[in-house]
């Protein structure tokens, strides 16, 4: 399908099938993941995969937004190796690992993958439960599974702003 179809048919799955994905599934979606571009191509995301009940149980206790999605993946970047702006010291860390997500999504969902993008996690309980160490900054947790017959997109899924409020040229 081409790109913008992909894009616009994607949607935040909150209802998924009682299955962990196949290591196969993972994998391909992974390689995704890992065209990303990022900073200087420094590559500084870590990806956490949970995809056994056990490791489910664990995010359960970070997140009440886990949706009892079977699998999920935890977005984080390494501070000690992302690009810095020398003109005010901003770094790409947490752009570089929305971009990793972004093609995570879209990569699973082109496999018949669902996923919900979840900000509402809590840090410092992932890196007690996931054993994460401080130099790894988590950014997105992307629950994710096979999405139950019964899913639907929410219900402003298809609604939009017109273009022109979004975008403007030269000068704002």
């Amino acid at each position: 399908m081409d790109f913008l179809t992909l894009a616009s048919q994607r949607y935040s799955v909150r209802k998924f099938k009682a299955e962990h994905l196949p290591a196969d599934v993972i994998d391909k979606i992974l390689e995704v993941s890992h065209v990303a571009p990022t900073g200087c191509n420094n590559q500084p995301q870590r990806i956490l995969v949970i995809n056994t009940d056990e490791s489910t149980e664990k995010l359960k206790k970070c997140t009440k937004c886990h949706f009892d999605a079977p699998t999920a993946m935890l977005v984080c970047y390494n501070k000690d190796e992302v690009w810095v702006r020398k003109y005010d010291g901003k770094n790409c860390g947490v752009a570089d690992a929305c971009i990793v997500a972004t093609h995570i999504m879209l990569g699973a969902f082109e496999m018949g993958v669902g996923s919900t993008w979840v900000m509402h996690f809590d840090p410092e309980a992932m890196r007690k439960e996931f054993n994460i160490p401080e130099n790894i900054e988590p950014v997105a947790l992307l629950v994710m599974g096979y999405p139950a017959d019964d899913a639907k997109p929410m219900e402003l899924h298809s609604q939009f702003r017109n273009i022109e409020e979004n975008v403007v040229y030269d000068t704002f």
